[in-house]
């Protein structure tokens, strides 16, 4: 348990990630805990907060036969509705939680099935290692599922930007935009990925890779995140990436993604469901001063 420190009113989280992509998560079961896009931004901060590519909020669910709703916030405070690596952070915590080895995450984008991938049964702690499968749904291929602004072909968006043209468009319940390039390395993503996030052609914004085939089964990816910038790892921008790749006939249908973090195994299936399957990990446990959140609502208030 964290400690008890006097005169502070604290709330309990746990810091997780999956390759890198780090996530404050706070599970609300029995205590509900009303968190807004200003506090979200201010628990997300990495100098005055605590620090996350995004913060998840595990609530109970609304739909029948899922075991949590699972709310994102991305560390700029926007709330998106799918995040592959945090789906498979909290079916984590909630094989944990149900003693269970498969599990449902409720979410914006829908309902996420997800399962352990090791054959043992035995119970894990926090310093395990534990591989988690997620069933992503299907990938969304027409423009206006993705979203775009207009009609297009999405398997030939017309969009350049410096070196970067003719990427893929792929929907994996937020909008990404995938470049095949000769070396993922020497893109300046940093300086390319807020203008092409940000691009008329993407009303939702969008999430942008770049991508280096190294076999008809392996890729190499970097990812510019809406909302959150350069993060180690991309669940669903590696999801976008793999179809994207076959999409084009540059590799086949299950694929190594190779992203800073780490590599994820993705497969798109002929049902068109996309699995992802990956580490997790837990980081720590702590608790912060719920003040940090009072002076988040201040502050959006004098302003």
């Amino acid at each position: 348990m964290p400690p008890y420190i006097p005169g502070m009113t604290s709330r309990d989280f746990i810091k997780m990630h999956g390759l890198g992509n780090d996530f404050v998560v706070i599970d609300t079961a029995g205590s509900p805990c009303a968190i807004g896009h200003d506090a979200a931004r201010a628990l997300a901060d990495r100098h005055t907060g605590i620090g996350c590519d995004q913060l998840i909020l595990v609530e109970p669910p609304a739909q029948a036969g899922a075991a949590a709703f699972m709310r994102i916030f991305n560390a700029d405070g926007s709330e998106v509705a799918a995040c592959g690596n945090a789906s498979r952070c909290v079916a984590r915590l909630l094989f944990a939680r149900d003693k269970s080895r498969e599990t449902v995450i409720e979410t914006g984008a829908g309902l996420l099935r997800a399962w352990r991938t090791e054959a043992a049964t035995h119970p894990f702690s926090d310093s395990d290692p534990l591989d988690v499968a997620v069933d992503m749904g299907p990938a969304l291929l027409d423009w206006s599922d993705i979203p775009l602004a207009s009609a297009c072909d999405t398997a030939h968006l017309p969009l350049v930007r410096g070196p970067l043209s003719d990427p893929v468009g792929v929907g994996m319940g937020n909008p990404h935009a995938v470049f095949f390039v000769a070396d993922a390395a020497g893109i300046p993503l940093a300086e390319l990925g807020p203008l092409l996030e940000h691009d008329p052609l993407f009303p939702e914004r969008a999430n942008i890779g770049v991508a280096e085939i190294s076999g008809k089964d392996r890729l190499r990816l970097r990812v510019w995140e809406r909302g959150a910038g350069l993060t180690l790892a991309c669940g669903t921008g590696a999801c976008a990436a793999a179809v994207a790749a076959h999409r084009r006939g540059l590799t086949g249908r299950t694929v190594e993604v190779t992203l800073d973090g780490g590599t994820l195994v993705i497969e798109w299936r002929a049902d068109n469901h996309v699995v992802m399957t990956g580490p997790t990990a837990i980081a720590f446990r702590g608790c912060f001063d719920t003040a940090l959140l009072d002076a988040a609502g201040a502050a959006t208030a004098a302003a």
